[in-house]
C-alpha cells in the first residue's frame, strides 16, 4: 500500500509539473481563428446584406463553426494516439467512400462547374477536407510500422503512392485540382520525412511533376488559369479579373490598411471575398502590418507542429511524429498556396486559407488536425515524464474525488 501510495504521489507531482497545453500553439490558433472571423464578417457585410438581407449571416455562421470545430477538436482530445493508428484503415476506406460519394449523381452538390460538395444536412460537406486528414492518419501509421521496407524496398515506397494515385483520380473528377496538389505535396512530404532515398523520391517527384503539368496544359480551363496568372492584365475584365481585383485591393493597403471595415474591393468587385480571397481583404484593410502579422502566426504554427513532431520521434513515438509532420505540411503549404494565389504568386486554386477563410468543413476539419496536435504533444510529455496519459487521468480523478 505504501509503494502504490507513493507511486500515486509521483504521478500527481509529475501531472502538477506537466504542461497542459502548448500555449504558443493553441495562441496562434486562437488568433487566426478570430481575426478571420472577424474579417469573414467585414468582407461579407455587404454581400450578405444585399443577398441574403441579413449582414452578419455569413459572420454568424462562421462563429457556429468555430464553435463546432471546438467541440469536435475536445472530443479528439479524449482519443488515444494508439486507438487513433487502429482505425488507420478504416479511415482511409472512409476517405476513399467520401471521393466516391460526392460523383454519384444526386448526391454530389455541383457549384461552379465542380462537384465537391455532399449535403450533410445543415451545411454542406467539403468532402475532400476530411478525406485529407484521413489519408494523412493512415500514412503515418503505414510510416510507422512499414519504415524500413519505405527506406530499403522500392515495393514499400510505391505501395502509399498507388493509393494517393486512387485519392488524385477521385479528386480530378470532381474536379478540385488545388485539394489534388496539396494532398501529394503532403504525402511526398511524409514520405521525405520518413527517410526514403533520395533518388526514388526525386524521381517520382518528377513523375508526378509532369502528370500534373500535363494534365494542367491539356484542359483548356487550367491552361487558362495558368495564362491568366502570368498576365491577369492581359483580360482585366473576364479571366483576369478575380486576380487584378484581389491585386488592387492588396496595392490600395500600403502599409497599415485603409482601416477595419472599409475595404473598397469587397463592394462586389472582388469574388469570393469572405471564402478564398479573405486574404486580400485583409491585406486591404490592415496593410502590410496585418499582412505580416498572420504570416508570423502561421508560421509559428508550422514551427509548433513541427517541434512537436521532432519531440514525438525523440520519444520513439514514429506514428505522433510522422502525424505531426503531416498536419504541419499540411497548414503550411495550403496557406502558402492560398496567400500566394490572392498574391499573383500561384495560379488561382479553389482552395481556403486555414483557420480563416468562410467555410465549415474547412473549420472543422482544421480544429481537429489541431487537436491532434496537442494531444501528440500532451502523450509525447507523459511519455518523457515517465507516465501514461490514463496514468495522469487516473490521478486527477483521485485527487478530485478523494
Amino acid at each position: 500500500m505504501a509503494a502504490l501510495a507513493q507511486q500515486a504521489r509521483r504521478i500527481e507531482a509529475g501531472s502538477s509539473r506537466l504542461p497542459r497545453v502548448d500555449y504558443w500553439l493553441l495562441f496562434s490558433v486562437a488568433v487566426l481563428s478570430m481575426l478571420g472571423l472577424v474579417m469573414v464578417a467585414s468582407a461579407s457585410i455587404t454581400f450578405a446584406d444585399r443577398v441574403i438581407g441579413n449582414p452578419f449571416y455569413f459572420a454568424i455562421r462562421q462563429a457556429i463553426y468555430i464553435g463546432c470545430g471546438v467541440f469536435a477538436g475536445l472530443l479528439l482530445f479524449k482519443l488515444r494516439l494508439v486507438d487513433l493508428e487502429r482505425i488507420g484503415m478504416t479511415l482511409l476506406l472512409s476517405a476513399f467512400a467520401l471521393l466516391l460519394l460526392v460523383l454519384v449523381p444526386g448526391v454530389g452538390v455541383e457549384v461552379n462547374g465542380a462537384s465537391r460538395w455532399v449535403n450533410a444536412g445543415l451545411f454542406r460537406l467539403q468532402v475532400s477536407e476530411p478525406a485529407k486528414l484521413f489519408f494523412i492518419i493512415y500514412l503515418a501509421g503505414y510510416l510507422a510500422r512499414h519504415g524500413e521496407e519505405v527506406r530499403s524496398q522500392i515495393s514499400g515506397f510505391l505501395k502509399p503512392i498507388a493509393l494517393l494515385a486512387i485519392a488524385a483520380l477521385l479528386l480530378l473528377l470532381e474536379p478540385d485540382f488545388g485539394a489534388t496538389v496539396v494532398l501529394a505535396a503532403i504525402v511526398m512530404g511524409m514520405i521525405f520525412m520518413a527517410g526514403v532515398k533520395l533518388f526514388q523520391f526525386v524521381g517520382v517527384l518528377g513523375l508526378g511533376g509532369l502528370l500534373l503539368a500535363s494534365m494542367a496544359i491539356s484542359s483548356p480551363y487550367r491552361m487558362k488559369r495558368l495564362t491568366t496568372f502570368i498576365d491577369p492584365w492581359a483580360d482585366p475584365f473576364d479571366s483576369g479579373f478575380q486576380l487584378t481585383q484581389s491585386l488592387i485591393a492588396i496595392g490600395r493597403g500600403e502599409w497599415l490598411g485603409v482601416g477595419l471595415g472599409a475595404s473598397i474591393q469587397k463592394l462586389f468587385y472582388l469574388p469570393e471575398a469572405h471564402t478564398d480571397f479573405v486574404f486580400a481583404v485583409l491585406a486591404e484593410e490592415l496593410g502590410l502590418l496585418g499582412v505580416c502579422t498572420i504570416i508570423v502566426f502561421y508560421g509559428v504554427l508550422v514551427w509548433r507542429s513541427f517541434a512537436i513532431a521532432a519531440q514525438a520521434a525523440r520519444a520513439e513515438n514514429l506514428f505522433a511524429s510522422y502525424l505531426a509532420y503531416g498536419i504541419g505540411i499540411w497548414f503550411g503549404l495550403q496557406s502558402f498556396i492560398n496567400i500566394g494565389v490572392n498574391m499573383g504568386l500561384l495560379p488561382t486554386k479553389g482552395l481556403t486559407l486555414p483557420l480563416m477563410s468562410y467555410g465549415g468543413s474547412s473549420m472543422v476539419v482544421m480544429c481537429a488536425a489541431v487537436a491532434l496536435l496537442l494531444r501528440i504533444d500532451y502523450e509525447t510529455r507523459c511519455t518523457a515524464a515517465g507516465m501514461s496519459a490514463s496514468g495522469i487521468a487516473a490521478a486527477k480523478r483521485r485527487r478530485t474525488n478523494p
